[in-house]
């Protein structure tokens, strides 16, 4: 997986911009640059440093530059670094990359810088899965999370693990190697707290995952009611912007409409769907089927309804919708026009009143949200899980020590218990890259940016 050449990338975004800069990473990064820069020797400066100059092919300047060095050991991958900012041209970016390919380099692949320090020892692979969500973190909750986990909360929680599974597997080997003097090296008792003081990690961290996952994918809300509650003008007034057509006209929305608002550090991600009722028109029953669908898939639903509605249909309604595993918040709107009556109906079932077109009851409509889905006093401190694939992972070796566990309370020889401690082990490794393959490189660095 790691070859022993020179690798080149842009590594700030595409397209004009007032820099760009260019990184090169490996055992010729130094040197290639120093064929095309015009300045002080780089070969002989120290590391992190910066030195102006220019960048030139042949007689002929391309920019004036400034060229940041990274002596390996001390760079992010661990081997000779150097990043070039020049003017945020794409011509002049293309140029440089261009003639340093040249002379040599070779063009990185998405992730090949973050492989890199990960294969030279940098970081673990839980940390370098984290660099990519730190990059994509868009709200205060996600960096923090993404920052803990960068910087080795998860992977120390997990290390501890695996050196006391590991303490006790060495025992079990060695009881094998004295099978015929039946000695008991590793004690059961103790295996059998352990297990259990394990398994009691391994389920907070799995049960983390619904709260890590929500954090850095946002929470799904959807808008759901009936045609012409006002559910286009709640999204607006959400994102205080016209993102959705209103009108008067029943069954406006036929299809879905996403975006995303940051609350408290929080992002939801508001989706306002088709009118539920029977229709005759086809596209607008295609709206409704997919109105339906998306309620099943989200974290919580936001159900409103029209001030003047019966007051019997309201609460069929929300027995169809308490039926329904998902959490919802019972919304009123146009609440301007409810009577004291209606207001005493309504707030004995403890819904939020509302006027979407006004604006009024938004701020309360927001920590409602936050506390629906437990993230008001979220702390981003404790470790959170927010991969799947940690989460799989964790459940594997779970079901391996459940395994190690029953046969700890029958008579079963040590080689069983041996085998089922190595397969924990073996998944907990998955998760820091103790254990790899190929396969499992490929598919997490293949989803970075190219140049990190």
């Amino acid at each position: 997986m790691l070859n022993n050449d020179t690798i080149i990338a842009l590594s700030t975004p595409p397209g004009s911009g007032a820099i760009g800069v260019i990184r090169l990473s490996g055992p010729e990064a130094i040197s290639l640059t120093n064929q095309v820069f015009s300045g002080k020797d780089l070969a002989k400066q120290a590391t992190h440093t910066l030195h102006f100059g220019l960048i030139k092919n042949n007689d002929v300047v391309i920019d004036e530059v400034v060229v940041s060095l990274f002596v390996g050991p001390k760079s992010y991958t661990k081997e000779n670094v150097v990043e070039i900012s020049c003017h945020g041209s794409n011509y002049i970016i293309q140029q440089i990359i261009n003639l340093l390919i040249n002379k040599g380099a070779r063009a990185a692949k998405p992730g090949e810088f973050t492989l890199r320090a990960f294969m030279n020892g940098a970081f673990d692979l839980s940390q370098a899965e984290a660099v990519a969500d730190l990059i994509a973190s868009d709200s205060k909750a996600s960096h923090e999370v993404a920052m803990q986990q960068m910087r080795g909360g998860f992977s120390t929680e997990l290390k501890d693990l695996r050196e006391q599974l590991i303490h006790f597997a060495s025992m079990i080997e060695l009881e094998l190697d004295f099978a015929e003097e039946d000695v008991e090296f590793a004690n059961r008792d103790q295996l059998r707290e352990l297990i259990q003081r394990i398994n009691k990690v391994l389920q907070r961290l799995i049960h983390s995952f619904e709260v890590g996952n929500v954090i850095k994918n946002g929470v799904p809300v959807v808008i759901a009611g009936k045609p012409n509650v006002g559910k286009s003008t709640l999204l607006n007034a959400l994102l205080n912007e016209e993102r959705a057509i209103v009108s008067d006209i029943a069954g406006t929305t036929r299809d879905t409409i996403e975006d995303e608002i940051n609350i408290n550090g929080v992002v939801f991600r508001f989706i306002d769907t088709a009118g539920i009722r029977e229709t005759a028109d086809v596209i607008e029953a295609k709206g409704v089927e997919r109105s339906l669908e998306k309620m099943k898939q989200a974290k919580l639903i936001i159900y409103m309804v029209d001030a003047q509605e019966e007051q019997a249909e309201v609460l069929k309604q929300l027995d169809e919708l308490s039926k329904q595993a998902t959490p919802f918040l019972f919304i009123v709107n146009k609440a301007e026009l409810l009577t004291p009556s209606q207001k005493e109906f309504y707030t004995d079932h403890e819904a939020l009143l509302i006027s979407a077109k006004d604006k009024l009851g938004m701020d309360v409509l927001e920590q409602r949200l936050l506390d629906k889905v437990n993230l008001s006093n979220i702390n981003t401190s404790e470790t959170l899980v927010t991969n799947i694939r940690h989460v799989e992972a964790l459940k594997q070796t779970q079901n391996s020590l459940n395994r190690v566990l029953e046969n700890v309370n029958n008579p079963i020889t040590s080689d069983f218990l041996a085998m089922d401690i190595k397969q924990a082990l073996h998944y907990l490794g998955e998760i820091t890259g103790t254990v790899t393959t190929d396969d499992l490189l490929e598919n997490i660095f293949t989803k970075f940016c190219i140049g990190k």
